[in-house]
């Protein structure tokens, strides 16, 4: 597909035109078709289009190999959560690594058994190793339980001698022997549990105890002093080390399922002293070998997971690439013979040159004795929109972008956009202290942009840091128009020179009321600094802003009608031309193009005309005399004639055009015979030409309708959309009359009570209201109706936005996101 003859008034640019496109196929001998894709996905400049739209993906030729690089990212993601756990962060090698897939694929399977035993290994030593923990602490624990009972035993043994010896048993025979342990000619044996309990559960696991056994055991529990990790699952847990005296097998057995069900770890246990100190000693030595063997596994490991890190970028990125190039040629047809794949794409023209370079580099490389072949097709399609941005260029671009991607070679507003933006966002923001402080932050940004685009950074900063120029744009803008209202923070400066004004006396007592008198040559650049404050201040600037608003209101949207035109005239649309382009520029100018030469001649003549009076009566008694409100001679016959265009501008939009193109459908397919097939560029005029609405039918009423419509549309949005730059006017304000009270209600305030802390505390209270309100939330609202005044107010007049973007097959456009791991 050719492109398209350039025409019309605008000159060629890279941004303002998208950059013509060519549809075309490539058929590609197997044996080079992974290098050849991956030579193009270097490139990055060849979109491919999915000819197998109709397979699933498992019916694709390279499923299998997908499946392939999906297993090689679960080992990828594998050894990724391990090296986080171990503290372990990937780190860029200088190293190449230069093995094909199939190398790799068997390197991480290796890798990936050997860390898998050494986890598994590491979990079991580790959990043999709290298991003895927890065996030494119940050893010295409940160890306490029986030295202190044997030491009582050894106490009451003593004192029954003693007493027997002296004779006091006599006096209380029966009592005695009901304190007796028992008879012993049977003796009762009594068996014991030890172990550790979750201290949580310890008062319900007495309970239940005593429940079951009917209160036919004894139970001795104390807690531990630090948190112990359990060795089923690992975690840290508060315990009670436990002993559980009972008598009989069957109780026995229920108290096993009661320790089960609580999650009480057990522990044997020798009732002897002398056994229970060799147990300890033999726990202790083994914990110290199981510590050095824990110990130098883990460094073992921490040293495989540094190799691995080391290489990672490497691996994930190869492994990456390996994926997209299957996935793209799974887009590719394979050809009845088996010998070829065919595929088919977009590719800017300047680009073809180098895809061929590709194609026989690619060739070469594999040994094939066939090189790829490159033909350009011919259709009717919409080729996709691609713009060649710089990184100052393209947070502009995702502006526009958001609102709509342009057709293919449609006017592009960024190329104005870059310039009107930060200029109207001035206009709101305009005070050149606040714009010093957005270009600092914007400065921080743009210096270390190389270290900040390397790093992941959270969703609000990564914005601001994608929109660091449009920032930077913004503050100059808005230190140049901060200057013009001579606002530094809401106080004026005299950095121009004196004040053209002076009180008329020494107490300046009338300066509020009277005024003031003219004294020198009138300010040499923007608002005297003295009329801040004084009673012209606000009549002034209010009229200044407001006028300023209609002003640059009318420029852009009759850039934006201009805009139109080049459309039309670049698509050869004549229709658009005399019957839209036309009649809009005479409706809008006849009256608020009026409007703003009225503001202008105003300011030049110094008239004190009413231009209120003036409009409203332009339409409500169009052949009353002007009287006082006349400006200039001819003014009446003027208005009228404007008046008379605007009236005639209407219908020449509604009617002529419905009927000239049904007249052309007719010419073009009156005849339904035999005709010659229409050359590439008629094509896509046609498919880009959206008053035309097929071939098969016409719809006039459709037509029509829709022609209602659009006139309806522009003749209230040229009222609407005026009315709608006043919010230049409104925000500039709002934003000059906060500035005003946080100086004067804060810092002055605080300034007057003559004291140090209150002083203090009001500068922290001026500097977090500025930072917060004025230098935050002041610049996201501006920025938003900046945005929108873009949007609605001036792309509605010739911006269709319903293109597809241009995705080239490129590794570096790799989303990470998306990305394998």
């Amino acid at each position: 597909m050719g492109e398209i003859a350039r025409g019309g008034c605008c000159p060629p640019m890279d941004l303002f035109r998208s950059e013509p496109m060519q549809l075309i196929q490539l058929i590609i001998p197997i044996e080079s078709a992974h290098l050849t894709v991956s030579y193009l996905g270097d490139l990055g400049l060849l979109q491919f289009k999915d000819l197998n739209s109709e397979k699933s993906p498992f019916q694709r030729t390279y499923a299998a190999q997908i499946k392939r690089c999906g297993e090689m990212a679960r080992k990828l993601r594998f050894f990724k959560e391990q090296m986080f756990k171990a503290g372990v962060s990937p780190k860029c090698s200088t190293t190449q690594f230069d093995a094909n897939t199939d190398d790799l694929e068997i390197k991480l399977t290796e890798i990936e058994s050997e860390l898998t035993e050494m986890n598994a290994n590491g979990e079991k030593l580790q959990r043999s190793y709290n298991e003895l923990l927890e065996y030494k602490l119940v050893l010295q624990k409940a160890g306490d339980f029986f030295h202190s009972a044997q030491s009582r035993a050894i106490e009451q043994q003593r004192e029954y001698e003693s007493r027997q010896l002296s004779g006091e048993s006599m006096e209380t025979p029966l009592l005695q022997d009901q304190e007796l342990p028992g008879d012993s000619s049977k003796p009762v044996k009594l068996g014991f549990l030890a172990g550790l309990v979750p201290r949580e559960k310890s008062m319900a696991f007495e309970r239940i105890l005593f429940r079951a056994t009917r209160g036919n055991v004894f139970l001795r529990q104390t807690s531990v002093e630090d948190p112990v990790t359990d060795p089923v699952s690992g975690e840290k847990t508060e315990k009670n080390v436990f002993v559980v005296f009972y008598a009989g097998e069957k109780v026995k057995a229920k108290i096993l399922k009661i320790c089960d069900a609580f999650g009480a770890n057990r522990y044997p246990f020798a009732e002897e002293l002398v056994k229970q100190a060799q147990m300890i000693s033999e726990v202790s030595g083994k914990l110290s070998e199981l510590k050095a063997t824990i110990d130098a596994g883990l460094s073992h490991r921490v040293n495989l997971l540094e190799n691995i890190g080391t290489q990672f970028e490497q691996w994930n990125l190869l492994a990456r690439k390996e994926k997209s190039i299957y996935h793209t040629l799974n887009m590719l047809s394979l050809d009845v013979t088996k010998k070829c794949l065919v595929a088919e794409g977009w590719s800017p023209v300047f680009a073809i040159k180098q895809v061929q370079d590709a194609l026989h580099r690619a060739a070469i490389d594999s040994n094939s004795q066939v090189s790829a072949i490159l033909q350009v097709l011919h259709t009717r399609e919409l080729p996709p929109t691609y713009f060649r941005t710089n990184k100052v260029t393209s947070s502009f671009q995702g502006i526009i972008d958001s609102y709509g991607v342009a057709k293919y070679q449609e006017a592009n507003p960024t190329v104005f956009t870059v310039v009107t933006f930060p200029f109207l966002f001035a206009v709101m923001f305009g005070d050149w202290g606040h714009g010093i402080c957005l270009l600092l932050a914007a400065l921080y940004f743009i210096i270390r942009e190389k270290k900040l685009s390397s790093q992941k950074l959270d969703d609000i900063t990564e914005m601001t840091f994608g929109g660091r120029y449009v920032i930077f744009l913004m503050s100059l803008f808005s230190i140049y128009t901060g200057l013009i209202y001579n606002e530094f923070f809401s106080l004026p400066f005299e950095l121009f020179g004196p004040s053209a004004y002076e009180c008329r006396d020494l107490s300046c007592s009338e300066a509020t009321t009277i005024g003031l008198i003219k004294v020198r040559r009138t300010y040499p650049f923007g608002v005297d600094p003295v009329w801040h404050g004084s009673r012209s201040e606000l009549p002034f600037l209010n009229s200044l802003k407001m006028k300023m608003s209609i002003l640059l209101g009318v420029a852009q949207m009759n850039l934006g009608i201009v805009m139109s035109y080049c459309n039309a005239k670049f698509f050869r649309n004549n229709v658009n031309v005399w019957f839209q382009f036309i009649p809009q520029v005479i409706f809008l100018n006849s009256l608020f193009g009026y409007l703003a030469l009225l503001i202008i001649v105003k300011w030049c003549t110094g008239s004190q005309a009413d231009l209120y009076h003036v409009m409203i009566y332009m339409f409500l008694s169009p052949t009353d005399d002007l009287g006082e409100n006349q400006l200039f001679a001819g003014q009446k016959n003027l208005q009228l004639t404007l008046l008379l265009l605007a009236v005639v501008a209407v219908p020449w939009m509604l009617l002529p055009k419905p009927f000239i193109l049904k007249k052309q459908h007719e010419a073009r397919h009156g005849d339904e015979s035999y005709a010659p097939l229409p050359n590439t560029e008629e094509s896509l005029q046609v498919e880009s030409n959206h008053d035309s609405h097929g071939h098969e039918e016409f719809e006039f009423s459709e037509i029509f309708v829709h022609q209602l419509i659009h006139t309806i549309e522009f003749v209230l949005g040229a009222v609407s959309n005026t009315a709608s730059y006043l919010r230049l006017w409104a925000l500039s304000l709002a934003h000059s009359e906060l500035s005003t009270v946080f100086y004067e209600k804060v810092l002055l305030m605080a300034w007057g009570y003559n004291n140090w802390i209150i002083l203090i505390v009001g500068l922290i209270v001026f500097i977090f209201a500025t930072v917060g309100v004025l230098l935050v939330m002041e610049t996201l609202s501006a920025f938003l109706h900046a945005l929108r005044l873009h949007w609605v107010e001036y792309q509605n007049k010739f911006y269709e936005g319903d293109g597809y973007k241009f995705h080239p097959f490129s590794f570096t456009l790799l989303d990470e996101e998306e990305e394998i791991l």
